[in-house]
């Protein structure tokens, strides 16, 4: 495959100069263009024909927005936003990865240089995926990921370290009895298109669906806008998890960047723990940290739900939680943005339902009526087209 070609669009001659320094770094990355802004940028997308873009926020003459709106509509393809570190930069991040970015970099008001150095390998990782990110044509009517409602995104959170794995934050223990006199959970992870996927869902569930616990590859700064957008679309109360909250039906919480969500038997209820351990596979929120916690204090009176996402973290805890005997999905390669995660989760053996994205509300809906009435939640392992 050849190498992958990306053109830089920023109005900063030090941001150019920066990710074009950290992308050339990388045997497999070209950037064969940069850009100051988007007429500028039109014009070299024509001639370079790049695999990925990425995209300033915040540029004179259009901004990064508006770009990307008429992008999407005339000439589809994958685009990394370049995303301040602010509530503005925070909310606009996210309307951007409604119509279509795949994915945005975090961009300090100061010390730019270090903060873009720090996230070098994650840089590089991101638009290697980007351009293997399924984008089709903006319309009014369907946004620009080939999803069922919206478009997506995803993001690490903290520094780049090594790899941790789940056992050097939450030892693996036997699984405690399984509670169903309580309320399941549902607990949900995500990462590259993970935004838009996870709201896909939410926002079709009832107001008195049992509760959710998300953990998405986010940073810290970003997770609650996505939270408060997810909210204003979602008949659930959807907000980012506190430490020590009770986990109730009708509510979503969802991971804050930079934090653990762990879900904690306390009684006859269950709450939110919030830790900063070490990041584990690169991430945190960590998925896998998340499913154990679930697995562990919930036994089967749970569902496991991952979503599309570049890596692996997930996969081992996904499978912990169908060891229990709870129901276990995975997004299928499809609809996915980029089938990282839930594929690895497949390959372990974790999964009972691989599951287009329109169908995973549905499929949630019915597991839990099924319950409510007697029902079994895990019929047998399904595979749906």
């Amino acid at each position: 495959m050849s190498n992958t070609r990306v053109i830089i669009v920023d109005d900063s001659a030090l941001v150019r100069r920066l990710l074009s320094d950290i992308l050339n770094s990388d045997p497999e990355i070209d950037v064969v263009a940069t850009a100051v802004d988007a007429y500028a940028a039109r014009k070299e997308i024509k001639e370079k024909n790049p695999h990925v873009i990425t995209l300033d926020v915040e540029m004179p003459k259009m901004d990064g927005l508006t770009f990307l709106q008429n992008l999407m509509r005339l000439h589809p393809m994958p685009v990394v936003m370049i995303s301040t570190l602010t509530e503005k930069g925070a909310n606009v991040t996210m309307q951007a990865l409604e119509y279509g970015a795949v994915d945005f970099i975090p961009k300090p008001k100061i010390d730019v240089t270090n903060s873009l150095e720090a996230y070098a390998e994650e840089i590089i990782d991101k638009v290697k995926a980007a351009r293997h990110a399924k984008v089709q044509a903006l319309s009014d009517k369907k946004p620009s990921i080939i999803h069922s409602k919206s478009a997506q995104n995803s993001i690490n959170t903290s520094k780049v370290e090594q790899a941790h794995n789940v056992d050097e934050v939450l030892a693996k223990t036997s699984i405690r009895a399984n509670f169903q006199t309580t309320d399941p959970i549902i607990a949900i992870g995500a990462s590259t298109g993970g935004t838009e996927a996870v709201r896909s869902i939410i926002e079709v569930l009832p107001a008195d669906f049992p509760g959710i616990v998300v953990s998405q590859h986010i940073p810290a700064g970003f997770s609650a806008a996505f939270a408060k957008r997810m909210n204003s679309v979602s008949a659930m109360v959807v907000d980012e998890a506190k430490d020590g909250q009770q986990i109730l039906r009708g509510h979503v919480y969802v991971a804050p960047g930079d934090f653990h969500l762990l879900v904690v038997r306390d009684g006859a209820m269950f709450r939110c723990k919030l830790s900063q351990e070490m990041p584990v596979n690169r991430h945190r929120p960590s998925v896998d940290v998340m499913f154990r916690s679930v697995s562990q204090s919930l036994g089967s009176n749970t569902i496991g739900v991952i979503l599309t996402g570049m890596g692996k973290d997930g996969a081992v805890g996904i499978k912990e939680i169908q060891e229990t005997g709870a129901c276990t999905i995975a997004q299928d390669e499809e609809t996915s943005v980029v089938w990282g995660m839930p594929g690895e989760a497949v390959k372990l053996g974790g999964i009972d339902k691989i599951l287009p994205l329109n169908k995973v509300a549905d499929t949630l809906i019915e597991l839990i009526e099924n319950r409510d009435n007697g029902i079994v939640l895990k019929p047998g392992k399904v595979a749906a087209n």
